[in-house]
């Protein structure tokens, strides 16, 4: 079983910090000349944690989950209220191990899916012990 290591933490909801938002867009082509910024202030908190006694952020440590945007390093906004779903991004409880993969589900038989080729989908069996234990909402990554 490959398994992508995960520390988490919880989100400090009691002190946010707001920081300049502007909400006009920033346009990736040429830049407006005319175009001064209307600023308003944002707190990521407030927009990534729409359950705040459920929700979990948690750093991935490992290559599984590339295909999905999910790097090494990466911390992922995890929202344990949410109903797992087929193909949805889940941090799952293994046999006593975390992992972060895709929810597969075909007529009777659940799969572990890794989005990278390097590495197999995990068929869960009756063996197996699983707690999805959240849904990833987000992803917040360096460039």
């Amino acid at each position: 079983m490959t398994t992508t290591k995960l520390t988490f933490f919880l989100p400090d909801l009691d002190n946010p910090i707001e920081l300049p938002f502007i909400t006009a867009g920033i346009k990736a082509g040429f830049p407006s000349p005319a175009a001064d910024f209307d600023e308003t202030k944002i707190s990521l908190d407030a927009v990534l944690v729409k359950n705040r006694e459920a929700t979990f952020y948690a750093k991935a440590s490992g290559t599984s989950m590339t295909g999905a945007g999910i790097d090494d390093g990466d911390i992922l906004v995890i929202d344990r209220s949410l109903e797992p779903r087929n193909n949805k991004v889940a941090v799952c409880l293994l046999d006593g191990e975390f992992t972060v993969k895709r929810i597969k589900v075909n007529k009777e038989e659940m799969f572990l899916m890794p989005e990278n080729k390097s590495f197999e989908p995990i068929k869960i069996t009756e063996e197996n012990q699983l707690i999805i234990w959240g849904i990833v909402t987000y992803v917040v990554k360096r460039i």
